[in-house]
C-alpha cells in the first residue's frame, strides 16, 4: 500500500498502521466478529446521503447512477441489523419492484447454512462481518465472481475475485491524551507492554483481539508471541468483555492505553468530543489489524445480475458514508473520507497478510490460554 506524504504535524500527532485481517469462520466457537450494541449506531433513514455537521455531501456514485434494482432477492447478513437495517431499509425503499428479504445471524451461522442448504439455498448475497467467513464460503464453492464493474470500485487489498469488502475497521491503540503525547506511545507493538510506562487495557475475549493476535502469530512466530502475552500478562493489564469499555476507562481516566478497532475510540468521542482520549497507531507490525465486512454473490443465486447489483449498492456514495458517519467504520471507496482526524486508507501502512489468514483463531485461543490469558 502507498505511503503519501504526511507533514511533520501529522507525524507527531500519530503513527499509522494497519494490518490486512479478519475473523470468524466455519464452525469456530467464540467466533462472531464485533457486531455488538455497544457502541449506538447514530443513523437514521432521513440522515443517510444528506451530510453531517461539518461534513459535505459523500463522494462517488450515487444510488441514483446506480442499476435499478427489481425482483426477488434474499440476502443473508452477519452484519447486526441494529448496525445495518437502517440502511437496508433505505436501500429497499429506493425500489419499489425490489422484494428484499434480509436474514439476519451470525456471519459463520450463515455460513454454515449456505453449506447445509446446498443448491436449494435461498440466499443471494451473503454479507459479512468478516472477510474470514467470506473466504470460508468461497473455498467450499459456494460463491461465484464479483462483476467486474463492481470489484474496480475497491482496492485489490480488500477484494478477491470471489467477494468484495464493503467497509474497513482498522486495529488502534487508544490512549490518555491528558497523561501523554502521541511521541509517548511505542511505535512498535512489540514494545508493548515493557516500554510504556502506563496502565494497559485490552478485551482478549474479543474477536478482533485475537485477530490481531494471530497477525502476531503470522509475522512474528508463536513464541515471540507467547512472549508477549505473558508480558501483558505479567504487566497488570485490565482486561474487559469489549473494545468501547476498553476507550471509555481511557476516556475516564482509569487506565493509560489499550489496544482495540479504531471506531470504538470515534463513538466514544462523538459522544463526548472533549474526552482526553486520541488514536495511535504503531508501523507495519501487527499492532493493528484491517478487517473488512464484505460481500459475496452465492453460486446459487437466482438473479447473479440483480444480486452484484445490491452488492454495487453498499459500495454506493450514500452507503460508504453511511459506515463512515453512522457505524464509524472506513469507507472503501477512494471518495469518502471517515470520521474524524483519522489517516485516509491511502495512508496506513498495511502489512503483507492475506485477509483470509486470521480466520482460524482455535491454535491462537490456545496459545493465549497456554500464556495465561482469561479467554
Amino acid at each position: 500500500m502507498t505511503n503519501h506524504d504526511l507533514t511533520e504535524a501529522d507525524v507527531n500527532r500519530r503513527r499509522f498502521l494497519a494490518g490486512a485481517g479478519a475473523v470468524g469462520a466455519v464452525a469456530l466457537a467464540g467466533c462472531t466478529g464485533d457486531e455488538t450494541d455497544d457502541g449506538d449506531a447514530q443513523s437514521s433513514i432521513g440522515q443517510i446521503g444528506s451530510g453531517r455537521e461539518g461534513r459535505g455531501l459523500p463522494g462517488g456514485t450515487p444510488i441514483s447512477e446506480m442499476p435499478d434494482l427489481s425482483g426477488e432477492l434474499t440476502v443473508y447478513s452477519g452484519r447486526n441489523e441494529f448496525l445495518v437495517g437502517p440502511l437496508v431499509e433505505y436501500i429497499d425503499e429506493q425500489y419499489p419492484d425490489l422484494d428484499l428479504t434480509v436474514r439476519y445471524a451470525s456471519s459463520t451461522d450463515h455460513v454454515n447454512a449456505i453449506i447445509n442448504e446446498g443448491e436449494g439455498s435461498p440466499a443471494d448475497v451473503f454479507y459479512s462481518v468478516n472477510a474470514g467467513s467470506l473466504g470460508a464460503l468461497a473455498s467450499e464453492g459456494r460463491t461465484q465472481a464479483v462483476p467486474d464493474d463492481v470489484a474496480e470500485l475497491v482496492r485489490e487489498e480488500f477484494r478477491t475475485d470471489q467477494w468484495i469488502g464493503t467497509s474497513g475497521r482498522a486495529r488502534t491503540v487508544p490512549y490518555d491524551s491528558g497523561e501523554y503525547d502521541a511521541e509517548d506511545v511505542p511505535s512498535d507493538i512489540m514494545a508493548f507492554p515493557e516500554a510504556f510506562d502506563g496502565d494497559l487495557a485490552w478485551a482478549p475475549s474479543y474477536g478482533s483481539c485475537q485477530a490481531f493476535v494471530t497477525a502476531m502469530r503470522i509475522l512474528e512466530g508463536d513464541e515471540a508471541t507467547r512472549e508477549w502475552l505473558e508480558a501483558v500478562v505479567a504487566s497488570g493489564a485490565t482486561a474487559y468483555n469489549d473494545e468501547f469499555r476498553v476507550c471509555q476507562e481511557i476516556a475516564d481516566g482509569s487506565v493509560d492505553a489499550g489496544f482495540t478497532n479504531h471506531y470504538y475510540i470515534q463513538r466514544v468521542l462523538d459522544g463526548s468530543p472533549d474526552a482526553t482520549i486520541d488514536t495511535a497507531f504503531t508501523e507495519g507490525d501487527a499492532g493493528a489489524v484491517f478487517n473488512v465486512a464484505g460481500a459475496a454473490v452465492i453460486d446459487t443465486a437466482t438473479d447473479a445480475t440483480l444480486a452484484g447489483n445490491f452488492v454495487r449498492h453498499l459500495l454506493s456514495a450514500e452507503a460508504q458514508d453511511y459506515f463512515a458517519r453512522s457505524t464509524f467504520e472506513y469507507p472503501l471507496i477512494p471518495d469518502v473520507d471517515p470520521i474524524g482526524d483519522l489517516p485516509s486508507i491511502d495512508e496506513l501502512d498495511v502489512p503483507d497478510v492475506d485477509l483470509t489468514e486470521l480466520s482460524d483463531l482455535e491454535a491462537t485461543v490456545d496459545l493465549m490460554r497456554e500464556a495465561g490469558v482469561d479467554v
